[in-house]
This record gives structure tokens, sequence and C-alpha cells, in this order.
């Protein structure tokens, strides 16, 4: 199934998939950055997102994706380039990440000087979709040089050489999470420059679906069983009995695999979850949700088909 046809699986409006391909039509991709073009292996469930997501997109906008762990920001800047068939640059910001490692700097190359692109220029170049993650971990003056590329004017200027405007596919999709060390807020000037989503905590249903999408032989009463485990551990972490450690969604996925592949049930999600956190007490508590939820009796066969 198509990207465009789980749109619609969602009950996302016609008239906005229409558009979409009109974008895609509008603005094709060159053959040397159709490997960036990514190819999900998992889609995002959540219509109301999509919906403001796609719309934003389609009136020219960048967006900032925020919200606690786990809810699937990286993977819906990913399904947003594969859905817009857009090439795809990743940015995760550090406390090193200066302007030249965005915009590009000087390198030596056949006896003279030549300007070697940073993913935000080569992005603005192409049409790409450029994923700014972790936007709050950045540097204040890397992201100055930005102001220019997010705003009305379009534009980044490089020191010695040019002026290049944007090309009119591209976009800047930034996710941020909330009090992760070394994590600032973001000032009102870059901020403006963003249309803001919030991403919801994914809804049991469509982890549900996720699980198995993943996992096709999986049980429905299985897949039931391992959703509520994760979304109790995320109501513990937000009455803040246990830390975000634990609330790790690619680690359930990994789990489940294990499960698959024959390993027991709790030691794969000791591996995938519980021993995220090195605190012996709170892996007690981690533990102690589980086994709540999930039978020790529970074999690999009551659990896949």
């Amino acid at each position: 199934m198509s990207l465009l046809d789980k749109l619609r699986e969602l009950g996302i409006s016609e008239n906005l998939i229409k558009e979409i391909e009109k974008f895609r039509l509008q603005y094709p991709v060159d053959k040397e950055y159709e490997s960036r073009i990514p190819v999900p292996t998992q889609f995002y469930y959540g219509s109301d997102v999509w919906e403001q997501a796609i719309t934003a997109v389609l009136c020219g906008e960048n967006l900032l994706l925020v919200g606690e762990k786990a809810t699937g920001k990286n993977l819906f800047a990913e399904n947003l380039a594969g859905v817009f068939n857009r090439p795809r640059w990743d940015v995760s910001f550090h406390v090193n990440m200066d302007a030249a490692s965005l915009i590009g700097t000087d390198t030596f190359s056949a006896g003279e000087v030549t300007f070697r692109p940073g993913p935000v220029y080569t992005a603005a170049k192409t049409g790409g979709f450029a994923v700014l993650d972790e936007i709050n971990m950045a540097k204040s003056e890397a992201m100055a040089v930005l102001h220019a590329t997010l705003d009305f004017r379009r534009t980044i200027d490089v020191p010695g050489y040019d002026r290049l405007s944007l090309h009119p596919a591209t976009r800047f999709i930034a996710t941020m999470n909330y009090g992760y060390a070394g994590t600032k807020e973001l000032n009102e000037a870059l901020v403006s420059r963003f249309a803001v989503i919030r991403m919801p905590m994914i809804s049991k249903e469509s982890l549900v679906k996720l699980i198995k999408e993943h996992y096709p032989a999986i049980r429905e009463a299985g897949a039931n069983e391992l959703a509520e485990v994760f979304l109790e551990l995320h109501t513990k972490c937000k009455n803040g009995e246990i830390s975000s450690k634990a609330l790790d969604l690619r680690g359930l996925i990994g789990s489940i695999g294990m499960m698959e592949k024959g390993l027991n049930i709790y030691t794969a999600l000791d591996m995938g979850i519980t021993n995220k956190s090195f605190d012996e007490y709170e892996q007690t508590l981690i533990r102690d949700t589980i086994r709540a939820r999930i039978s020790r009796k529970m074999s690999r066969e009551q659990l896949f088909c």
C-alpha cells in the first residue's frame, strides 16, 4: 500500500491528497537525489497531526514538532518527506554544531579552495526537506544564520561565494523534546519562523496497528497487552514515578522482534525497555509494571500465530 493510500485509509481529505499529488508533479526530483527520498518502514497513525502538517507544508510553512519522548516526531518527519516525495537531509544538533556545519565550509580540492556545501545548503538548493533534530540543543550562533533562510526572505548568504534563493519545494522540519540535558528554550525570533505542531502521545489503537504492521503474526490479544504495558509506563513516567528512559518505542518494537525469534518474553522486554534505566529501584518498578500485565506463563505460541 502506498503512503497516499495509507492517508486515505486514515480518512485524510481527498482534496489534500490531490494537492500533494499536484505538489509532486510540480517539483520533480533530480535523479542524483532520488536515493534520498525516504521509503518509510513504519507509518505514523494520527489523522489530526497529518492534516495540520500537510496543510502547513502546502502553504509553504516550516514545521516545529514538539512533544514528549516516544511521540513519533522523527518517524513523522520521515513519513512527511516520503508523502511529498522529497529528498531528506538530517541535521542532528549538538553543542559543537556551528554555522559552517549547516551551510558549508571551505575545502581544498584539486589545488584550489572550493566550497563544500552543508546539508542545509544542499536541501535548499535541491528542494529537499531538512530535518533539524533536537533544535533546542543548538547554539544560538548556529541558528542565527538560518533566520533569513526560515523567514519570508528564503535565502542563504554564503560569505565569499553567492546568495542562494531557496528552491520553492524546500521545507525545514525541526523537532524538540522537553527536559533533556543540554536543551534550552527556543528564542521568540526562531519559533516565529515555524508552524508549531504539538505531537500527542500515541493512542492504544495506533500502537496496536504499529505493532501488527511490524509483526503480522502477533495475536490481537498479545498486541493489546504489549500496548497497554507501554502506555502504563508512560502514565508512570508522566506522574514522576519513573524516568523517561524506559519509555522507548523503538525498544518495544525491537523486543517484540526478539520474542518472535524465540527469546523469553520478560528477557526481551528487559533488553528493550527495563535495562534502559540503570537505577535498580526504577528497574524493579518497570518490571513490576510489565509483570502485572503479562503473565509469566505466557509463551511465544500464545503471543504469535
